[in-house]
């Protein structure tokens, strides 16, 4: 298992996670549908890193299926809608 950090991610029109990104990392860009099943299997674990920390990358059964999140906080800085798009 590999814990993978993500700076990136790339969105659609309506800002939507379309796959998760780290530059120079050989798995990256990884589907959103890759990525949820890693994560739903354990075979791998995606957190944001920042200064002060990480923060996991969960995923969660919305009206519309599952869509990947970040724990819910006081800063905006580690929402995957505000990362740099990859």
């Amino acid at each position: 298992m590999a814990d993978r950090p993500v700076r990136k991610t790339q969105k659609d029109q309506d800002g939507d996670i379309l796959a998760l990104c780290n530059d120079g990392s050989d798995w990256s860009p990884r589907l959103k549908a890759d990525a949820i099943r890693d994560i739903e299997t354990g075979t791998h674990t995606y957190h944001v890193p920042w200064t002060e920390g990480r923060t996991e990358i969960h995923v969660v059964n919305g009206p519309t299926g599952k869509y990947l999140r970040t724990d819910r906080d006081d800063t905006t800085r580690n929402n995957l809608d505000d990362l740099p798009d990859c």
